[in-house]
């Protein structure tokens, strides 16, 4: 088994959008590149799924039509472009068990190596730094932040969610995304060659309760 990793100094936001149901579906990643606790950089990139079969709900989403991938790279070119990039960085997405998911699927399906890296589901994150907001949904959070958000396009979405995440960790008082774990409870997932953990949100802070005021 892999020792535990130490808090990556850097990170990135990822976001998949899916052709269909399957998990080994991507038709398109965003990926937003964090340094210095600022968002330097983002890339969106078609992906031409194996099975080019798109669910009609799927593209009412996402707007992306099997026509629209039909000259794209297959996702190993794609993930080339930006695999070493990403080993040892925080990976950051918003509903991280559905991204991951579908990477972790991915790159099975085709036969290559997880990378090694600690990630971090925003959803959890958002849920400790705004406990009060009626939803944490990526469009509710983009509006209440002030964030421009193209939703389901996945540059803009991977850019949000490194934005959110970025916001949440002021709003906690933290000078850096790897003090997230020691700060709240908040407990990173893991993603090794031998296996993946969960990201868990730990105890999140109780809400005060209001008491009528004595005559």
């Amino acid at each position: 088994m892999h020792a535990p990793m130490h808090a990556p100094t850097h990170a990135v936001a990822i976001d998949f959008e899916t052709a269909n149901e399957t998990r080994t579906s991507a038709c398109s990643i965003g990926v937003a590149w964090i340094e210095g606790g600022r968002v330097v950089a983002t890339e969106e990139h078609l992906i031409r799924p194996r099975e080019m079969r798109f669910n009609p709900f799927n593209t009412a989403v996402h707007g992306i039509r099997p026509e629209d991938v039909a000259d794209a790279p297959e996702f190993p070119e794609v993930w080339a472009r930006i695999r070493e990039r990403v080993d040892g960085r925080l990976v950051l997405a918003h509903n991280a068990s559905f991204d991951l998911s579908v990477l972790r699927h991915t790159l099975g399906d085709y036969g290559l190596a997880w990378p090694v890296c600690s990630y971090l589901c925003t959803v959890v994150l958002a849920r400790r730094a705004w406990p009060n907001l009626a939803a944490h949904k990526l469009n509710y959070l983009a509006e209440f932040l002030g964030i421009a958000l193209d939703h389901h396009r996945a540059g803009s979405d991977a850019e949000a969610c490194g934005r959110i995440a970025l916001a949440a960790a002021r709003t906690l008082g933290l000078e850096q995304l790897s003090d997230i774990a020691e700060a709240t409870g908040i407990t990173f997932g893991q993603l090794t060659p031998d296996g993946y953990t969960p990201c868990k949100g730990g105890n999140p802070p109780r809400r005060r309760r209001l008491l009528p005021i004595s005559a």
